[in-house]
């Protein structure tokens, strides 16, 4: 079992959770996820850890209320308990040291972001975030990426908080500028990662990406998670969940993610009545 301490809403149905989980926190490095489940006949759902402690023992992570599982978790509060919270899974984040890092995090992907900017920046590099989501009221974490960045640049699709355009758009601009960037990492919907990468091919520029596929056992066992990187099958979570956005074949990811929504729906609905 494992204890909510805090649950804070964000935005309209995203939520923040702390959790009492100190062995997590212990273990838990930048990039990595873990998987909960809220009771025992509950599903498995993979979430990014956003930030940890390990002094406090706690882990901080950010979900939005989308399907059955979700929203069912967003209904929990303070003091609730969940069955289970493993991790951390997956490998951490590959930092490096004294370089100029781009992090672009969009929509709820400012969170997982965030842990991977600040080690980033306690590295010595100059950490220059864009982050983006469809209007101001869906903008999340905007205090704690600026004081982790050396520079901070917000976009909006409607215009509401900083930039009109999207978060590619945004490292365009400081690609065309000259800006020196080393590294880029971008995590949000695969749409955006994939425009993102697109930015970055044509100089080669170092662009990982996170991945969150469907997923079940989270071992490497079930084979859920697969993704194409280059001419491999690869495993996000035990392979990932960072790779190579060039090598990532974003079409055959978009198509998986989208297998199970005729499901999905009819869980959401099925769950809807019987709380009526």
């Amino acid at each position: 079992m494992s204890l909510i301490l805090e649950n804070k809403v964000l935005a309209p149905s995203i939520h923040e959770f702390l959790m009492e989980a100190p062995e997590i926190a212990r273990k838990a490095e930048p990039g990595q996820f873990v998987v909960l489940r809220i009771n025992e006949k509950g599903e498995r759902i993979p979430l990014t850890i956003a930030d940890y402690d390990r002094g406090e023992g706690t882990v901080t992570i950010v979900f939005q209320e989308v399907g059955k599982t979700t929203g069912q978790l967003g209904q929990l509060k303070a003091g609730d308990k969940i069955s289970n919270l493993i991790g951390p899974l997956g490998r951490p984040s590959p930092l490096i040291e004294g370089g100029t890092v781009v992090c672009i995090g969009g929509g709820l992907g400012i969170a997982p972001i965030y842990p991977i900017a600040a080690s980033l920046k306690a590295k010595g590099n100059r950490v220059i975030s864009i982050i983006g989501a469809r209007n101001r009221e869906l903008l999340i974490w905007e205090e704690r990426m600026r004081k982790v960045s050396a520079e901070l640049r917000i976009t909006t699709d409607d215009g509401s908080s900083g930039r009109q355009g999207f978060v590619s758009d945004e490292l365009r601009d400081l690609m065309d500028k000259g800006n020196k960037i080393d590294l880029v990492f971008a995590i949000g919907p695969v749409v955006m990662m994939r425009a993102v990468c697109e930015v970055t091919r044509p100089g080669k520029l170092r662009t990982l990406v996170s991945l969150n596929p469907i997923m079940v056992d989270a071992t490497g066992m079930c084979g859920c998670c697969r993704v194409s990187v280059g001419k491999e099958t690869k495993f996000a979570c035990v392979d990932g969940p960072d790779f190579d956005g060039h090598k990532v074949n974003f079409e055959e990811l978009i198509a998986r993610q989208r297998i199970y929504l005729k499901e999905e729906k009819i869980a959401v609905e099925r769950c809807s009545r019987r709380a009526e």
